[in-house]
């Protein structure tokens, strides 16, 4: 009797495996590796996934106590490389396997099961993810003439003269064609059927969202492209890592690369890092792919996504762009996995399943048997670092590097301002003088501007100026942040927000001490944009994108496509903005506080301002006319500031890599953060030291691993839950994950704690 492995769908480290069902012959046919049933477990009915099959029931079980599938609750939605896929994912990221099994399932399913009546079969729910097929019309009779009264007929037939058309759209044109195309069908004048709609398609103005065929390419991208053919060839999950200054055709490259993994008759997964960078991305692939590419991001609907992602698994669409989880598409054959901006930290996913999409897709690419290529005009050092090697877990990595930009632009000019010698010298405006004058000078040329700044809201915080006092979140261990358009303090971490006016409306009083002088102080998007409206003239087109311009669906388009559409504008926005577009109009990029970043407590910090920088700056020049940008800062000697400022990456890659290598980080090691949190801060720390404790009794006194803690977070209060962490440095070739699987089985049951491991982890706060 055949049976199947089975991920039962109960979220606990506990179960740690699969379990062994018996296959029904009634259900022969439809169980099969990715399909969702129904299962009995610890006699109560569960939902499981079968992630294998076998002919016959496994020695070790006793045969008449296996239980049978009860029901197929849902179609494949993975196939057997995916499944081995799920199970590393589980044993590399310390994670239920149900956790790593759901991010494969189509979208909107859900594990609740309804029943339709007493004994009836058991249903799964879904969040409005079904198919959705339209009626359309088309004629069958040209030569059919209706009766002299039936005028709307006759309209009706009018309009499909032209071709097919909705029912809905009928409907729209005319009125009571519902009921006129029902008599029409029945004289056998028309014809009606169903048609799938697919969602999730549309189409953007955006000029650079259309791939010109250049006529010939730079020796870096003839060079990318050989490597990358021999990665392919080779089917082994081989690396080409594509180093390529910001404007240097790496798009181009990959469009090549696609086109010849095309012809062999296979697929690719093309990942981007910020939804604002799809529609961009999508409309150069579908100019040169059409209706073979798929997309995939959190900004689609449920709907939208399932369509695209349902292309996928039926064989329509063998291209698929995205964000980081578009590496879960059911693309069988894939042939060649792109990660674009691969250095980008929003590649970590900051919930369970904590993959990284780099580690991740490069499992995938050995898994079936594909190339993987990560492109990025300032990699990660840990790319960097295993291209110096050559290999990393069994893979070869190869480092190709695309010096320059194609038809003669060049990179532009870079001026380091230095704020504090403007403040000396009087100026208290949030522009210096240099920037001041750069925007003025775009304005009369009537060309466009960018201006980042990694900061949101008005101003960053709110202080008492009499005794110093910062509003906090009574829930979060966080400062809140002062909205002045809406007059409110918010919370960043929770969302509260509590109403609030600044010194000198009357009402203002300190939470502290009671005084009226309440005051501002930092810089948001809102006041930049403010005093960007005060400083240029009206024919001026401001528009600002950060978080809270860009939270309804399609905002992030919508804002790129008014501004390629403006004769003249400025693009203010935050980290969004810094990477990826393409406007040839823009010769001006302005970075109003570029050492932000560098005051925070993370040892990635100049590595991420050096790549900020770097890439913004990227985004001048990149048409025929010469490109500027200007720093503004208040640490203008720091390496990466200089780097940038030259765009010499050895300025601080130099001196980061020797001190990451003395301290055991990253590329050195790997690095895991192990976090406790719950309402009761006795448990808290109760489960915390005994985590740690069970941690270096297993790691022993060997020098390779090190662990720190435990110790409050940062953010050590959030929605009023205390937190505590471990972290951990682990030898590149540590099975980490199941280290600190093993010691959390260990911890007592006791309720109060929670736990989350994040292994390769990016936030520490």
């Amino acid at each position: 009797m055949p049976s199947a492995s089975v991920v039962l769908d109960i979220p606990t480290r506990a179960l740690d495996r699969a379990f062994d069902y018996r296959i029904p012959s009634e259900l022969a046919d439809e169980v099969s590796v990715g399909a969702t049933v129904l299962v009995d477990f610890s006699h109560r009915a569960a939902v499981g996934y079968v992630v294998g099959l076998s002919d016959e029931v496994p020695r070790s079980i006793d045969a008449d106590r296996i239980k049978d599938i009860q029901q197929v609750l849902a179609p494949p939605a993975f196939d057997e490389t995916a499944a081995c896929v799920i199970a590393w994912m589980a044993r590399e990221y310390a994670c239920p396997l149900s956790e790593a099994v759901r991010p494969f399932l189509a979208p909107g399913q859900k594990v609740k099961v309804t029943r339709a009546g007493e004994g009836g079969p058991w249903e799964l729910t879904h969040e409005r993810a079904g198919t959705v097929d339209d009626r359309w019309v088309e004629l069958a009779d040209a030569g059919f003439v209706p009766a002299a009264h039936a005028s709307r007929q006759r309209q009706v037939l009018e309009a499909l003269a032209a071709g097919p058309m909705r029912l809905a759209e009928l409907s729209a044109l005319i009125g009571g064609a519902a009921s006129a195309v029902k008599a029409l069908e029945k004289h056998g004048a028309v014809s009606c059927a169903s048609r799938r709609r697919v969602r999730g398609g549309d189409a953007t103005t955006l000029s650079s969202a259309y791939a010109v065929r250049p006529e010939r390419l730079t020796r870096g991208q003839l060079d990318a492209l050989a490597a990358i053919g021999e990665a392919v060839g080779r089917a082994s999950g081989d690396c080409v890592l594509i180093d390529g200054v910001t404007g240097s055709g790496k798009t181009e490259v990959y469009l090549a690369a696609i086109e010849r993994v095309r012809e062999q008759g296979r697929g690719a997964l093309v990942l981007v890092p910020e939804i604002s960078l799809t529609a961009q991305t999508v409309g150069r692939f579908r100019s040169r792919f059409g209706d073979d590419v798929a997309i995939l991001h959190s900004r689609l609907s449920v709907g939208e996504r399932f369509d695209q992602w349902d292309m996928v698994r039926s064989g329509q669409a063998h291209v698929v762009v995205g964000a980081r989880s578009a590496l879960f598409a059911p693309l069988s054959n894939a042939g060649l996995i792109i990660i674009d901006e691969e250095h980008e930290g929003s590649y970590k996913q900051d919930q369970a399943p904590r993959y990284h999409a780099r580690e991740l897709a490069a499992r995938l690419a050995r898994e079936r048997g594909a190339a993987l290529v990560l492109g990025s005009a300032t990699p990660s050092l840990e790319a960097l670092e295993r291209c110096r090697t050559g290999s990393y877990r069994g893979s070869r990595w190869t480092r190709v590097e695309m010096p320059e930009r194609p038809g003669g632009a060049r990179l532009p000019t870079v001026t380091v301002v230095d704020m504090a010698d403007q403040f000396r010298g009087g100026a208290r405006s949030i522009f210096s003088e240099p920037l001041e004058k750069a925007l003025h000078a775009v304005a009369a040329r009537g060309e466009k501007a960018v201006l980042l700044l990694n900061r949101r809201g008005f101003a960053t915080f709110l202080m008492c100026r009499d005794c110093g006092c910062v509003s906090e979140c009574p829930h979060c261990s966080t400062a809140l942040t002062y909205h002045e358009r809406s007059h409110e303090l918010m919370c960043h971490t929770c969302g509260q927000s509590w109403p609030i006016k600044a010194y000198p409306d009357p009402s203002t009083s300190c939470p502290n001490c009671g005084s009226r002088f309440l005051a501002a102080f930092g810089i948001g998007t809102q006041r930049v944009e403010d005093e960007l409206r005060m400083l240029l003239p009206d024919s001026m087109d401001i528009i600002r994108m950060d978080a809270d311009t860009t939270r309804g669906k399609g905002a992030h388009q919508e804002l790129l496509e008014r501004f390629d559409a403006s004769p003249s504008a400025v693009l203010i926005g935050t980290q969004m903005i810094a990477k990826g577009l393409d406007f040839p109009e823009v010769t001006l990029v302005g970075v109003i506080n570029a050492d932000t970043m560098l005051k925070l407590p993370d040892f990635r910090a100049a590595e991420r301002t050096y790549a900020l920088l770097e890439q913004v700056s990227g985004r001048a020049g990149r048409g025929e006319k010469p490109g500027e940008v200007i720093i503004q800062t208040w640490w203008a000697n720091h390496p990466a500031i200089l780097a940038a400022a030259r765009h010499d990456r050895r300025l601080f890659e130099e001196a980061e890599r020797a001190e990451r290598k003395e301290a055991g980080y990253p590329p050195f090691s790997r690095l895991a953060n192990i976090t406790f949190w719950g309402m009761q801060s006795r448990a808290v720390l109760a489960a915390s030291d005994a985590f740690a404790a069970e941690l270096r009794a297993r790691v022993g006194t060997d020098p390779a691993w090190e662990v720190l803690g435990p110790a409050a977070c940062i953010k050590s209060r959030v929605k009023d839950r205390f937190r505590r962490h471990v972290m951990v440095k682990a030898p590149l070739d540590a099975d980490l994950g199941s280290v600190l699987s093993a010691c959390v089985r260990t911890l007592p049951a006791k309720r109060g704690s929670n736990i989350s491991i994040d292994i390769d982890a990016y936030d520490m706060m």
